[in-house]
């Protein structure tokens, strides 16, 4: 097994699904431009800010992303010819906290924090908080569409770090 191919095809992964924050936080200013060109009732524009707060927050967060895999991937190489069993312990560590943060982040935080929306729905009959609501729940749905496949690919590529430090036990 090539841990280092592994890894370097997993960030690679991740570099490629990161843009779609990028993309679905530009869908977002546009719908805010939308809303600020075309919105003629009171919930129209009422959609202005928060879908130029959410576009502005995915496109934030999808940069950050990018940009931290993409110096990731440089460093993968070095740190693996440096000292291999270091650096599968260091990718298993970083491996099993982004899992962790998983759990409690994107699949209890994001839920809770949508029932919590859908709850202000129900109750605030204002234009503004329900497009507020409204906006986040559809910026909360992309980060879990995002990060539930980016979970996938990090459990995967958790187990296969397990692998190779496995191999590397018995290789001494």
């Amino acid at each position: 097994m090539d841990i280092l191919k592994t890894a370097t095809d997993w960030a690679k992964a991740e570099l490629f699904s990161t843009p779609f924050f990028i993309v679905f936080g530009g869908l977002f200013l546009a719908a805010s431009m939308g809303f600020w060109q075309l919105g003629k009732t009171d919930m129209a524009k009422a959609y202005i800010l928060p879908t130029l707060v959410a576009g502005g927050l995915l496109t934030i967060i999808g940069l950050g992303l990018f940009f931290t895999n993409k110096s990731r991937l440089t460093q993968f190489e070095m740190a693996y010819k440096s000292d291999a069993p270091a650096f599968v312990a260091a990718e298993l560590k970083r491996a099993d906290s982004t899992l962790k943060e998983y759990k409690t982040i994107v699949f209890t935080a994001i839920p809770l924090f949508m029932m919590a929306c859908s709850l202000v729905l129900l109750f605030v009959h204002s234009p503004v908080w329900r497009a507020s609501m409204i906006t986040t729940m559809a910026m909360l749905v992309v980060i879990l569409l995002i990060d539930g496949t980016a979970h996938a690919r990090i459990d995967n590529y958790n187990t296969q770090l397990l692998k190779a430090q496995q191999e590397l036990k018995k290789a001494r």
